[in-house]
């Protein structure tokens, strides 16, 4: 799926990729600023999280648990050194409990990916809009 949008349609944006019935496990590709925490928020709303949610930079993971009891993983791992930091702290529990798990810079831990997953990659258009390639 490639959709190309401004920030303001972001809301329709995460409805189509819901639709799109991706793997639960979605690795977020783009550059910095590129708005992939952004989407990840909206995509957390559209799932059903009613509680406020924030880019777990320092934490590596935020745990959101939405209105019918599912529960969203959304990891930040730019700050990892390695890949066993992330196993130290139990990424692969998360990973493989059938649990929505939302990735950015997923490219620090290419080893501990499972076999099915999904990618979003965002980029920034010169006009100011976004293009997102879902695969």
């Amino acid at each position: 799926m490639k959709l190309e949008y401004y920030l303001q349609d972001i809301h329709e944006v995460a409805q189509k990729i819901i639709d799109a019935n991706p793997e639960k496990v979605i690795l977020f590709n783009g550059e910095m600023g590129a708005g992939k925490t952004t989407l990840i928020k909206i995509l957390c709303k559209t799932l059903g999280v009613e509680d406020a949610t924030s880019s777990p930079t320092f934490s590596l993971v935020n745990e959101y648990q939405t209105a019918n009891n599912q529960l969203v993983y959304h990891f930040d791992v730019y700050r990892l050194k390695s890949q066993a930091e992330a196993l130290d702290m139990g990424i692969d529990e998360y990973l493989y409990s059938g649990n929505w798990c939302f990735i950015e810079w997923a490219e620090k831990i290419p080893d501990l990916l499972p076999e099915n997953y999904s990618v979003i990659t965002i980029s920034v258009l010169e006009d100011g809009k976004r293009q997102l390639i879902l695969e």
